[in-house]
Order: C-alpha cells, then sequence, then structure tokens
C-alpha cells in the first residue's frame, strides 16, 4: 500500500502538506483534488521519488511497478507505434537481448528468451499497441507515421498510449483528457475501469471522475482527506461537513460573544467575580472551528448585449468546408435563448461549422443571413495565441475600452480569478489555464449575444469549470458549444445536433445515448472493414466459385456475430436502466430530511437499496466488457479470415 504518515512537504517556501497522513490499498482508483497550487503535482513527485517528504514518513511497496505520464514529447523520427512499444521497457529489454543472443548465436540464451518473450505476451505485443492507438483516436494509417509528424494534442495522445503500454501495479496520470475528444475520453474510461493495479488521477473533468475513482484524496488547508465514493459523492460529503462545521463555528461564536458580555459586566463586582473568572477560563479553552471559506475565487457573468437581432445567424442548404466541401445541406437558425451542444467524432466538421459562424471560414455555397445587431464571443484554443505575450491583462481590457477607468477593469478581472499583482503581469509568463480565462473575460467584457465555444475548458480547473457553468446558464443570448466535458454540456445546453457524416441533423437522444452511439459506429467500422477487404479479394480476380464460396463464409460468420452483438445491446439497454433508477435513488438521498431521526427508517431502505442498485450495476456492466471483448474477439477474427 501507499502510506504517507505525519508528511509535510515545502516547495519553494510555500507548505503545502502539514503532517499529513493517507493510506491507499492496492488496487483503488483515488482521483486526487484540491486547488492549483495545492501540491496535487508534487505528491505525483513525492510518489515518483523525484523529492522528499521534509518530515514524516513515506513508504511505496518496493517491488510495485510504476508507470506515469510524461507532459512532454520529443519530436522523434520514429514510428508512431514503436514509440508506444518503448513503454513496455521489460519487453524492450528482452527484446535486446534476444537480438544479441542470436548475434552471439547463444542457442541456451535464445530458448531462455523466447520463453521469456512468450510469458511477457511479446507476440501480441504489436497488436496491443495498436488497439491502445486505435482507441485513442488514431487511425490505421498512422500507426507507422513518424512521432514528428504529428501535432503537439496528438503526441500527448500518442504519451498516453506509452503509458498504459506499460505493465505497472501503480498509474499516475495528470489530466490525461486534455487532448481528447470524447469518444477517446470514453474509450479511456472504460480502460481505466478494467485496469487491476492501483490508479491515482489527477483530472478536472467532472464525469470522468465520477465514472473512474472510488475514492478521492482532496488537499485542502495543507492537509490531505480521504473520501469514499466517486467525485459526486465526495462534494456531497464534504458540503455536509463544511455545512456543519460553519454550524458549529457560528454556534462558537454566539457562545464567544455571550461569555464577553457576561465578563465585561461583571468583572468588577465582587458577587459575580467568581462566576466572571470561570467564565474567563471557559473562554481561553474553547477551541474554535475555523470558519468556512469557498475555494472558487471565480465568480463572473457573460452580460448580454443591449440590443438583439433574430435570428442572429441563419445558414440555408450551406456547404462548409475548405477547398472541398466537409458538411452539406447544412442547415440552422440561431435565435436569441438558444443553447446548443455539438456531438460528433473527430474530424466530423464541428470545429467548421463553429469556424463558418464565427465568420473565420468562408461557406463554398449556400445562404447565410446575420442579423443587424450580431456580436459574437468566439473562444478556441489557437486563439490563446493571439494574445499579445507582451501585454497585461488590464492593458487588454484597456485596447477594448479606452476610457473605462482603471479600478473597474481591476474590478472585473478579479472576478476571473486576477488579483493583486497578477493583473501587471505579462500575458507571456501565464500558465494555459490563466490564458484560457483571460480569452473568455475579454469576450464577456464585449457583452456578445453569440457565444461560440470551441473546447473552452482545456486547461481550466474544476473550479473555474463550475463557474463557467454557472456563467452559461445565466446567459440570455445564444450560445453553440463543442466540448469533451459531459457536465459542463449537461448543465448548459438545451438542444444537442450531431455531426456526422458530412451533416449536421438535431440529436433527440441524451449523452449517455451518444455514447452508446459511438460504440454502434466503432462497431460497424469492423464490421465495414470485413467489407472492404472481401471487395479488394474480389477484384483481385475471385473465380465464380471462389466468390460464391466467399459469400457463404461471410454470410456463416456474420450469423455467427449476431447473438453476440444482441447480447451486447441486451446489456446495454439492462446498464441505462440500473444507472436511471440508480440516479433517482440518489437525488432522492441528497434531500437533506432523510438524515433526520424520524426518516431513519426511509433512509436505511434507501441506502439498501442504493447498495443493491450499485451491485447490480456492477455486475452487468461487467457482463458487458465480457461480451464487448468477445465481440471484438470474433470480428478481429472475421478480419483476419477475410484477408
Amino acid at each position: 500500500m501507499i502510506r504517507l504518515s505525519q508528511v509535510s512537504l515545502l516547495r519553494g517556501g510555500k507548505v503545502l502538506l502539514s503532517d499529513s497522513d493517507l493510506v491507499i490499498h492496492p488496487g483503488q482508483k483515488v482521483g486526487l483534488t484540491g486547488v492549483n497550487g495545492s501540491g496535487k503535482s508534487s505528491l505525483f513527485s513525492l510518489v515518483q521519488g523525484r523529492i522528499h517528504a521534509d518530515t514524516g514518513e513515506f513508504s511505496i511497496p518496493s517491488g510495485w511497478r510504476l508507470a506515469h505520464m510524461a507532459q512532454e514529447v520529443q519530436a522523434l523520427q520514429q514510428a508512431a507505434v514503436e514509440y508506444v512499444l518503448d513503454g513496455d521497457r521489460e519487453l524492450r529489454r528482452i527484446e535486446r537481448e534476444l537480438a544479441s543472443a542470436e548475434k552471439e548465436r547463444d542457442d541456451h540464451a535464445l530458448a531462455r528468451l523466447h520463453a521469456d518473450f512468450d510469458a511477457h505476451h511479446g507476440y501480441t505485443a504489436r497488436s496491443r499497441a495498436e488497439q491502445l492507438m486505435h482507441g485513442l483516436g488514431f487511425r490505421q494509417d498512422q500507426v507507422n507515421t513518424n512521432v514528428c509528424d504529428f501535432s503537439g494534442g496528438w503526441r500527448m495522445r500518442l504519451n498516453l498510449a506509452r503509458t498504459l503500454m506499460c505493465p505497472s501495479d501503480l498509474l499516475l496520470l495528470d489530466e490525461p483528457t486534455n487532448h481528447l475528444d470524447m469518444d477517446a475520453i470514453l474509450w479511456l474510461e472504460e480502460w481505466l475501469k478494467r485496469y487491476p493495479g492501483t490508479l491515482l488521477l489527477i483530472s478536472h473533468d467532472r464525469d470522468f471522475l465520477d465514472n473512474v475513482v472510488e475514492h478521492v484524496a482532496h488537499i485542502e488547508k495543507q492537509n490531505i482527506t480521504l473520501y469514499r465514493g466517486n467525485y459526486t459523492a465526495f462534494e456531497r460529503i464534504r458540503s455536509e461537513r463544511l455545512a456543519q462545521q460553519q454550524a458549529v463555528h457560528e454556534r462558537q461564536v454566539r457562545e464567544q460573544e455571550r461569555l464577553t458580555r457576561f465578563i465585561e459586566r461583571f468583572r468588577a463586582k465582587a458577587t459575580k467575580a467568581r462566576q466572571a473568572q470561570s467564565r474567563i477560563k471557559a473562554l481561553s479553552r474553547m477551541d474554535m472551528v475555523s470558519p468556512v471559506h469557498a475555494d472558487s475565487p471565480f465568480k463572473f457573468r457573460f452580460p448580454v448585449s443591449d440590443k438583439l437581432s433574430s435570428p442572429l445567424i441563419s445558414l440555408r442548404k450551406a456547404s462548409l468546408g475548405y477547398e472541398t466541401a466537409l458538411l452539406k445541406n447544412v442547415t440552422l437558425n440561431l435565435q436569441p435563448g438558444d443553447s446548443i451542444g455539438l456531438l460528433g467524432p473527430n474530424g466530423a466538421g464541428k470545429s467548421t461549422l463553429i469556424k463558418t459562424l464565427a465568420a473565420q471560414l468562408e461557406m463554398i455555397s449556400g445562404e447565410e443571413q446575420r442579423g443587424e445587431h450580431l456580436r459574437i464571443g468566439y473562444f478556441a484554443q489557437h486563439q490563446l495565441e493571439s494574445l499579445d505575450q507582451d501585454a497585461t491583462p488590464t492593458i487588454h481590457i484597456q485596447r477594448l475600452s479606452p476610457d473605462e477607468r482603471e479600478q473597474r477593469i481591476r474590478d472585473f478581472l478579479g472576478s476571473f480569478g486576477f488579483h493583486g499583482d497578477k493583473v501587471d503581469e505579462n500575458v507571456g509568463s501565464f500558465s494555459g489555464g490563466e490564458q484560457a480565462r483571460l480569452a473568455l473575460a475579454i469576450i464577456a467584457w464585449q457583452k456578445p449575444n453569440l457565444l461560440l465555444l470551441d473546447e473552452p475548458t482545456n486547461h481550466l480547473d474544476l473550479e473555474m469549470r463550475h463557474a463557467l457553468t454557472m456563467a452559461l446558464q445565466e446567459f440570455d443570448g445564444a450560445m453553440v458549444l463543442v466540448s469533451h466535458d459531459r457536465h459542463l454540456l449537461r448543465y448548459t445546453v438545451n438542444d444537442l445536433y450531431l455531426v456526422h457524416d458530412g451533416a449536421v441533423e438535431q440529436y433527440d437522444g441524451d449523452l449517455d445515448g451518444y455514447a452508446a452511439w459511438l460504440a454502434k459506429q466503432k462497431r460497424e467500422e469492423v464490421a465495414g472493414a470485413v467489407d472492404s477487404e472481401t471487395e479488394a479479394s474480389q477484384k483481385g480476380g475471385m473465380s465464380a466459385q471462389d466468390k460464391k464460396a466467399r459469400k457463404r463464409l461471410e454470410a456463416e460468420l456474420r450469423e455467427k456475430l449476431r447473438p453476440y452483438r444482441k447480447n451486447v445491446a441486451k446489456l446495454e439497454q439492462e446498464m441505462e436502466k440500473q444507472q436511471a433508477t440508480l440516479q433517482k435513488v440518489e437525488e432522492r438521498l441528497m434531500d437533506t430530511s432523510l438524515y433526520e431521526e424520524s426518516a431513519k427508517a426511509e433512509l436505511k431502505k434507501l441506502l439498501d437499496e442504493q447498495a443493491a442498485l450499485k451491485k447490480a450495476s456492477a455486475v452487468t456492466e461487467e457482463n458487458w466488457l465480457q461480451s464487448s471483448e468477445e465481440l471484438e474477439a470474433m470480428e478481429e477474427e472475421i478480419i483476419q479470415l477475410s484477408e
């Protein structure tokens, strides 16, 4: 197990942890949370052995294999799949020794090393590496592409694949979803659920934490507290604890005031002197509970421009793209108050649509109408590069409003977390999260009536994401949002649109249904590969008899797949029902009146029901995972037989 006993950590003269205790047992999946600068990354460094505790004891089993995700990737002239395979260092060692033994013709060593290679599943290593890459969004034709030919975001995906390739007992992941789209995040969730080792995860994605971790270690006020349950359970338990703490503090303050009044009134009176001295002692012994302070320094809104147009933007039978149309026959009518979330696989055209609406990309054809009073607030990651690195946040706002009072600008920037000297620092010294906050502040200052947001939560911490969610809920204009943050989508948009196969259509389902849709798409891609292989073989000049035999074989194989697909679909429906029922129970458990003495029986009944549902859901999910793996294995077998 991982154990911290009375550990203190100091970095740069700042106390991060003070006499902190923590125990993480083998196999536990733990989310590590806390405000920026609280010590999460330093704790990771402690676990990796890169730093040591200033006081106290830290221990980790000596035999544990550790895997952690690097934050940078060199621009290597190396095939991507080989880079991923390098993550399995033991496999690479066996391969090097095999090559040496073959060169020296050492038959004894060759026999031993081939046995080691087989025991280490070396013969399936490349296939496993490719599956990791496919799950993270790489196409088959990118498997052998050099690392240096990928952009920074895709190199980070390679880093993640390389980390997952490494056999480990302890896996450390720091913001693994930052450069992933939703389908890759959903795949990673399932992979981590099946991971048999101990997981320590830092993430600002609430839904990702909810679906992966079973415990939350929260760093607060230089201490670590371990909570049982996922992130939602942690929030509920912590809020209840903070409410109790605040109530105790207020009660103590009232008692302190009462004692002080008595002392001041009767200290000088001989008849009351003894009682006054008694109360002075009671006051000195009182161990005051601290008041509750909110963690989040962010509280802002998006004010809407005074004038609105209806519609704000209208597209009719539009073709969108660059030289060739990626999206065709797009019809979209944006009215004030509309809030739309765009779903779709990576590369389907979500950003293309956003750029067209933002007038960053011209339509290829079609009709477009823009309202007279249209004011767009556009956020995309590439816009962070357009920030003046040599200017301060104050200067950025002053350039938009030269006549505005400096104090009002400073107050406004304070709502986005820029306080004190921070408003006078150059943007070039800011982190990615700070630059993203400034970009959002600049948008809010200009009072848009249409927000176009393309992955606005990248680099934002949980507190800022929560503040952004609240601000978008209160926004009275129209909004089109692309985000892999399911919590943000779930609580800010009213309509979902699916961008897929060159079309933009309203999606009637919810985000859980979209996850099932993505899984279905992947299965159909595998089935499509069978058709492609078959067609290619037929074009190769098979005889009529061979073609007939091939068709019969295909039909038999497809028939063989049917019960597998039917079972997977049935289990998916069962999981959805169980999760819906569980959500209703957990919503009822959030009713504070249940925790009163009179509702004790009902509370016990609901807790028993919750436990039973979780257990049943876990069994169903395990069956679904096993059936899905069997289906994937069958589909791979079909592809091989069709070659």
